[in-house]
């Protein structure tokens, strides 16, 4: 019974990524696969294997095992190898996966596999990646969330990224990003003309809704259209739950940031159903950003400040840079270079007194994780990163909308407190911002 409440967990996970057309329970209808499954079996006995879920998304094989207990996640032997033993295969996610992947590689055509093992529940659980090539050799991949990285879209990328490891994926990323706010532009503007100092609010105010799906507190599907209850309303109230899940406060930091998202439920122009479109611009604008920016900002360890170039992207389309209106978002290179000079530590308290969109701090968060994953343990990991994302990144700035930008960037990042305060920094008491304590500061002045 505990076990099938695991299978269904998985399975939710499976329709949140849009795959539950191509991936099947214990069975392929690539008779390739099912063949090679015929002589599979986990006790290593000749008889069919039968996987958790087993599918082929674009020309990649996915194949998942899952562990109701974390306890039986993975097993390694004395030398630290995965056991691919009936011991390890027989009774525990990955090498089970992993098991299922090497004779697919064996016995088929497929040249790149993704075994992954899946432990636990939707509360406390472990995800773990591995791929495998045609010759059956297995890597094992950062630990996921979610199966998004494996959706149709995305998964390509993923391969790039995270097996390949190209060097040139951030200007790849990047050539991505412009791209996408370039179409994301002409469709706000061409569905809804939206203002383009009030675009990036959209854009941030649906990624926070988005952000509740996996709370089952949102649904796309659920954006009909309906006059009465409206797709922006429904919208709104994500958002709303969103930013009292992430402990914003003040209250009157919470109201000031939802006031900026009214415009999400008031505008009818977005919320009327519209004939070319089939469905209303608002949810057209959630599809497109659900799966080409949520997915980028929500599960890629990036120091790319994302909705920080599409910001910067909008405000180009009206005539300028930005740079009219105080505006100055400093690009991915420059915040990693200071990053670098600064040789920011797990340790350190950052502070952006004009933070824009938290660029500085958004990379200083990347670079921070990563000399703390470097240096520690795992659980002194677990520590230092919460620690990171609650009290360790700072940043104040005036205008609302780039504050509310910089907001919804910080609490996708998994930095639920946000301490970030919409105020003027040259009227902060100098004494009062000493007692914080900062030891790296970073500004890009308007």
């Amino acid at each position: 019974m505990v076990e099938r409440k695991t299978d269904l967990w998985v399975w939710e996970l499976i329709k949140e990524a849009h795959l539950e057309k191509v991936l099947e329970p214990e069975k392929s209808s690539v008779i390739e696969i099912q063949k090679a499954l015929s002589t599979s079996s986990k006790r290593q006995t000749g008889k069919t294997g039968l996987p958790e879920y087993i599918g082929v998304v674009n020309d990649f094989v996915i194949v998942i095992e899952n562990k109701s207990e974390i306890s039986r996640h993975i097993f390694m032997d004395n030398n630290d190898v995965l056991d691919l033993t009936t011991l390890g295969t027989e009774n525990y996610a990955v090498n089970g996966a992993v098991w299922y992947a090497k004779n697919i590689a064996k016995k088929t055509n497929f040249k790149k596999i993704f075994g992954v093992g899946v432990s636990g529940n939707e509360k406390h659980h472990k995800i773990t990646p591995y791929f495998i090539d045609e010759r059956g050799r297995y890597v094992e991949l950062e630990d996921i969330e979610t199966f998004i990285q494996f959706s149709h879209e995305n998964i390509q990328t993923y391969y790039l990224r995270e097996v390949l490891k190209e060097e040139t994926n951030k200007e790849k990323e990047l050539a991505m990003i412009l791209k996408d706010a370039k179409e994301l532009h002409e469709a706000l503007r061409t569905f809804g003309s939206i203002g383009d100092q009030d675009k990036p609010i959209i854009v941030s105010g649906i990624l926070l809704a988005l952000n509740e799906i996996e709370y089952k507190n949102f649904s796309i599907e659920e954006l009909t259209g309906d006059k009465l209850k409206t797709d922006g309303s429904k919208i709104y109230e994500a958002i709303e739950t969103s930013l009292k899940r992430s402990n914003v406060s003040p209250e009157t930091k919470l109201d000031k940031i939802l006031n900026q998202f009214t415009m999400i439920k008031d505008n009818s122009q977005i919320n009327m159903f519209h004939e070319s479109l089939g469905k209303t611009p608002l949810k057209f604008y959630t599809e497109f950003i659900y799966n080409r920016i949520f997915t980028n900002i929500r599960y890629t360890n990036s120091s790319e400040d994302i909705l920080g170039r599409f910001y910067g992207e909008f405000m180009s389309y009206s005539g300028g840079d930005g740079q009219s209106l105080g505006i100055v978002l400093t690009p991915r290179h420059i915040t990693d270079l200071f990053c670098e000079l600064l040789d920011v530590d797990y340790k350190d308290n950052v502070f952006d007194p004009t933070c824009g969109t938290g660029g500085f701090l958004i990379a200083s968060m990347h670079h921070m994780l990563e000399k703390a994953k470097e240096e520690l343990s795992e659980k002194e990991y677990e520590i230092a990163s919460f620690n990171i994302r609650q009290n360790q990144l700072h940043g104040i700035e005036l205008q609302s909308r780039m504050f509310t930008v910089a907001t919804t960037n910080m609490i996708l990042r998994g930095d639920g407190k946000s301490n970030l305060l919409n105020e003027d920094f040259l009227k902060q008491n100098p004494h009062k911002l000493q007692e914080e304590q900062y030891t790296v500061g970073m500004i890009n002045p308007p």
